[in-house]
């Protein structure tokens, strides 16, 4: 367990799935007196475990909330089609949408009980909520307990099921938004006002998260009540993090002007910069994670592969061009008020 306002410096490195948080980061944020967390999402039961093993000091791990609703196959199968001539031109083939939209709880139960086995200091939870018997569990192995909700709605069933603190995400925040169920759209009340919403809702400690790119954002929710402030944007660039060369690259290329909000890639609503992947497909995207992502899975590879950010997911928070390499140590120091 720990108590993140006592934490030397009140910051969190924000779990981002996929590669950027490496167990190097994670551990490099708590070294310099932050608090790391892992990504489990997408990992297996077995690669979670690894990486859990390579992370030294007190770390927490996020988990992926099983789906609440089974995708609209019409909608699948439409969208599959309308990706057909981009497949062709990377000469990849999309699965079919029966495998697409198969039942995927991203291996919640296995890593479920991995964690009840080998409690980390925190568990934080996205894409929903936690069933109460998983709070039972993961408590009675002292493990804080963090929801990330974006409304205050959320924020309420979070605190009725007795998690320990909330991570409040704003709409500034790249990558997924933390919208409870998959067919939600996620609310645009900026950061601050959320903060004060959620406050004066529940009792909870309350941690910020969504465009803190600088000292001065660090410091305006930590007096607007926050116990922390969770950064993802500011650690993409960061010499520990897995961040792929191709995302890399297109966070400091002057092409890129904005960021956008989009279905496109996953089914579920996530911010990252706006390229002619987000143009082309975001109206046709449907409501339907994780059979969307599965879809779009092979072409974001093969454009990776290729260094193309046309067609590759580039996940990033509106303060995106604020981002600077370094080391993690330097970027936590930095974002910490004097």
């Amino acid at each position: 367990m720990i108590d993140l306002a006592t934490v030397a410096r009140p910051i969190i490195g924000a779990p981002m799935a996929g590669g950027p948080s490496t167990p190097t980061l994670v551990e490099a944020v708590g070294a310099a007196g932050g608090f790391g967390m892992l990504a489990a999402g997408y990992l297996t039961p077995a690669a979670l475990a690894d990486a859990m093993a390579a992370t030294r000091g007190p770390f927490g791990v996020n988990l992926f909330c099983p789906p609440d609703t089974e995708p609209d196959l019409a909608s699948a199968q439409a969208y599959r089609e309308s990706l057909a001539q981009l497949a062709q031109q990377y000469a990849v083939e999309l699965p079919p949408v029966a495998v697409a939209a198969a039942a995927d709880d991203d291996h919640w139960a296995e890593k479920v009980d991995l964690l009840c086995e080998r409690p980390p200091a925190a568990v934080s939870f996205t894409f929903g909520l936690p069933d109460a018997e998983t709070v039972e569990r993961l408590h009675a192995r002292d493990c804080t307990l963090l929801a990330t909700v974006a409304s205050v709605a959320d924020a309420r069933a979070a605190a009725a099921l007795g998690v320990d603190a909330m991570c409040v995400q704003g709409p500034e925040a790249g990558g997924h938004r933390a919208t409870r169920r998959i067919a939600d759209e996620p609310e645009d009340v900026p950061l601050l006002e959320l903060i004060a919403a959620v406050r004066a809702a529940v009792s909870v400690p309350v941690i910020a998260a969504g465009g803190l790119m600088d000292t001065a954002a660090v410091e305006a929710v930590l007096k607007a009540g926050a116990v922390a402030a969770q950064v993802g944007t500011a650690l993409l660039l960061a010499d520990e993090a897995g961040t792929s060369a191709t995302h890399r690259a297109a966070l400091t290329d002057p092409q890129f002007t904005e960021t956008a909000v989009t279905r496109a890639f996953t089914g579920r609503p996530a911010r990252g910069l706006r390229n002619d992947f987000v143009e082309r497909y975001d109206t046709g995207a449907p409501a339907a994670y994780p059979a969307v992502h599965q879809l779009t899975r092979p072409i974001r590879a093969a454009a990776a592969a290729a260094r193309n950010p046309a067609h590759v997911h580039l996940w990033a928070g509106t303060g995106w061009h604020h981002a600077r390499p370094a080391p993690a140590a330097d970027i936590i120091t930095r974002l910490t008020p004097a």
